[in-house]
């Protein structure tokens, strides 16, 4: 088996108490049960909106820039994520479609090392 990140993009303006009613936040938590029933469920995550963010900059000099913000600058950033463990990318893209119709959000899907 090999693990994925099935990632899921969302604009920065994203606000979920408008955007996501009852009925989308079962059809997520059904996933989840899906995946956990599967047995392909090793981590999910929901991240604070990006203006919540970090960023953390090596300097030629060993000092570490520390900033508010996201690092990159962009106009969509990942806002969850669940980490599967299935046979191949195959597998990762039926979870993925899956993702991308219940959150209604574009998903990305990259193996791990």
């Amino acid at each position: 088996m090999t693990r994925y990140l099935v990632a899921l993009h969302r604009p920065d303006d994203y606000d979920p108490s408008v955007a996501e009613d009852a009925a989308m936040g079962r059809e997520i938590d059904g996933l989840n049960d899906e995946m956990v029933a599967a047995g392909v469920r090793v981590f999910v995550g929901g991240l604070r909106p990006v203006a919540n963010a970090m960023s953390l900059r090596a300097l030629p000099d060993g000092e570490v820039l520390i900033a508010a913000g996201p690092y990159l600058k962009s106009q969509e950033h990942v806002s969850g994520f669940w980490v599967l463990d299935v046979a191949d990318m195959d597998e990762a893209l039926t979870w993925g479609r899956k993702a991308a119709i219940v959150c209604r959000a574009p998903v990305e899907v990259r193996p791990f090392h």
